[in-house]
C-alpha cells in the first residue's frame, strides 16, 4: 500500500504542475503581432518601386536608416513625432532599414525602443550590385549615405530629398509643402 500511496502523490503533484503551467500560460498576455513586434518586411529595388506605387495619391516621407548610423538614431524619434502629427492630414511615413542580416538583433532592439507608429521595411541583403541597384531605384545620384530621406508628392514623384541628419524645421517645411493643396 505504501508504494501505491507514493505513486498517487506523484500523480497528483504532476497533475498540479500541469494545471499550474496551463493557468500561467492563460494568465500571461500573449504578445500580439503588431507592426512593432514583427520583423520588417524585406524589400529589394522592385519592392521599393511597388511600395511607391501602392501609396500613389498620398504624400510620403521615406527615411533610410541603420542602427550603426548615429545621426539616424538621433533623428528617428523626431520622425516618429512627425508621423504622429501629420498622419491625420494624410502624410504617410515609411522607414527602410539598411542594416545587414548580422544586425538583425540590433534592429529589433532599435524598433522596440523607439516604437515607430509607421511601417518599416528592411533592404534585402545582397552584394554591391544589389546595393547599387537598390539605391539607383531610389535616386540615381544617391550613393547610399545615411540617413537619407526622400519626399514624394501625391502624384508619386519625388519632390525632394535630404541627406544627413536634418533639422526639424526643414522636415516640417518639406512636409507642409507636400500637404499643401496644389494650385494647378
Amino acid at each position: 500500500m505504501r508504494g501505491e500511496g507514493r505513486h498517487m502523490k506523484i500523480r497528483i503533484s504532476s497533475f498540479l504542475l500541469v494545471l499550474m503551467a496551463a493557468a500561467t500560460a492563460l494568465a500571461t498576455p500573449q504578445a500580439s503581432k503588431t507592426a512593432a513586434s514583427r520583423d520588417p518586411e524585406i524589400i529589394d529595388a522592385q519592392g521599393y518601386l511597388k511600395l511607391l506605387e501602392q501609396n500613389r495619391g498620398k504624400p510620403m516621407l521615406v527615411n533610410f536608416w541603420a542602427t550603426y548610423c548615429e545621426p539616424c538614431r538621433d533623428e528617428y524619434p523626431m520622425l516618429n513625432e512627425l508621423a504622429k502629427k501629420y498622419a491625420p492630414q494624410g502624410l504617410k511615413v515609411v522607414g527602410v532599414s539598411m542594416d545587414d542580416d548580422g544586425d538583425l538583433i540590433l534592429m529589433r532592439r532599435f524598433l522596440a525602443r523607439y516604437k515607430p507608429v509607421f511601417p518599416n521595411y528592411r533592404k534585402k541583403a545582397g552584394g554591391e550590385a544589389d546595393f547599387t541597384q537598390f539605391t539607383q531605384a531610389v535616386l540615381p545620384s544617391w550613393n547610399g549615405s545615411l540617413p537619407a530621406t526622400f519626399f514624394y508628392g501625391k502624384d508619386g514623384r519625388q519632390a525632394g530629398h535630404m541627406f544627413g541628419e536634418g533639422p526639424r524645421d526643414a522636415y516640417e517645411s518639406a512636409v507642409r509643402t507636400l500637404l499643401a493643396p496644389r494650385s494647378d
